[in-house]
Formats: structure tokens, sequence, C-alpha cells
């Protein structure tokens, strides 16, 4: 899995590692993924850590290669994120290319590279945590926006090419959750009520549950698209969002 030091992440560490798992917990940081498997290994548990970056297909591949030498993979998730908040007219070219980059091209990197060990297989199940911004116009996020509405639609169609192999692609999309990269939007730790709220202003909707999701909420979505309960569930995207969306 990937962005396995970020909130979300290291959320759906924890859940694989309680339910007995094996872990290869891939991050771009090096030393925060290395401490976080170290900390794992320290009680019993079977993660291993790999420092990756995502928009890099040959370090992918080589990561891919070296996990299944030691184990084979049943599931990857792809959590790896960045966002480049701001004005579409002020957005740098640079920025949009590095939010595709990971956001996007991430997701076609890791999701393939695992792809063609599976199929062979017949097995296997692969999750991309996307975001309610993928379907929902958003001021001053329109990179993470487009960036996570390919990678939905990515892996749902290549969820429509996998299923004859008995492969499950699913996505989930959360809303407001409280981890780093919401309060680097917010600028600091803004106050749950002003998200719960919605800012008419921007354009932006309220949510109707009365709170922000926990990263656990998404992680425990994860889990349950990855598990044998949802043998029957491919090319979904389960939103947990607090009903942000209005159910659109």
């Amino acid at each position: 899995m990937t962005g396995a030091c970020g909130g979300i992440g290291a959320a759906v560490v924890r859940g694989l590692v309680e339910q007995g798992a094996r872990v290869a917990a891939l991050d771009v940081d090096g030393s925060a993924v290395r401490e976080l498997a170290a900390a794992y290994r320290e009680k019993g548990h079977a993660v291993d850590g790999y420092a990756v970056d995502v928009a890099d297909r040959a370090a992918v591949e080589t990561a891919v290669a070296e996990i299944e030498e030691s184990g084979t993979i049943a599931l990857a998730v792809n959590i790896a994120g960045i966002l480049c908040p701001g004005p579409v007219l002020e957005l740098a070219a640079e920025d949009w290319a590095a939010v595709f980059a990971v956001n996007s091209s991430g997701v076609f990197n890791v999701s393939t590279a695992v792809a063609r060990h599976m199929t062979p297989r017949r097995a296997g199940a692969i999750v991309t945590v996307s975001s309610d911004a993928a379907r929902l116009s958003r001021t001053g996020m329109a990179a993470y926006a487009a960036s996570k509405s390919a990678a939905t639609r990515f892996t749902l169609c290549l969820g429509l090419e996998l299923a004859p192999f008995g492969i499950r692609c699913n996505v989930v999309s959360p809303g407001t959750t409280a981890t780093a990269m919401r309060r680097q939007l917010w600028g600091g730790d803004a106050p749950e009520e002003s998200a719960v709220a919605g800012s008419p202003e921007s354009f932006r909707g309220g949510i109707p549950l009365g709170r922000i999701a926990d990263p656990e909420d998404v992680a425990d979505a994860v889990l349950f698209l990855a598990s044998p309960r949802a043998q029957h569930i491919t090319m979904h995207d389960l939103r947990v969002d607090g009903g942000a969306g209005l159910g659109s």
C-alpha cells in the first residue's frame, strides 16, 4: 500500500495489521516508513517499509518485484497523494504536473505493476483512495480535483478489464477528513464547525452528519472493499463523506 505514513494510510496499516496481514508499506518519506515498519516489527507484526515515489515508474516496478519475491501480493491500496491548492489562473504548470504525477500516474504505476502479478493467479483486489473532489467542483482545488477524477475513472476502467481474471478494483472517496493534507488546505487547525457548516461564499456545502471523518472511517471502508465480504463488489465508488455530496 502507498502513502503509508499519512493519516489515512497509517489507519489502513493498523487495520491490516489487526487482521494479521503482512503489509508492504510504501511512502516517499523513507525515514518515516522505515520507522513505521520497525515499530510494528518490534511488536511482532509483519510490516516491511519501502521508500518509493509512486510517480517514479521504475522505482514502483522494482519495489513490486521485491515484494513479490518475499510473498504474494493479494491487495494493493493506492493512498499516496499531494495537494497544490490555489486559483487556476495562478497555478504553475509545474504544480499541475506534480499533482498528476502522484495522484493519477502514481495510481496507474502501482495498479498496473501489481495487476501483472495478479492476473496469472486470477485473484486479487485493488482499492484506490480518491476524493469527493473528483465529482464536486471546488474553488482553489482544480489540479487536485482533476487528478482524483482521473484516478477514479482509471480504477473503475481497470476493474472492467480485470474482472474476467477475478480481480476486483474499487474506489473509496472521502469527504473532509482530519488529516495533515486537510490542515494544509485550511492553512492550520481550522475548527471542525466551519467544515460542517459549509461555506456559501465558496459554493461549498456542509456535512449533514455533523462531523468531519476520522482517518479510521475511511480505513474501514478500504478494509471492507478489500475483504471477502465484498467478494461480489467491483467497479464501485464508495463515498465516505457524511452526506456532503447529497448522494450525487
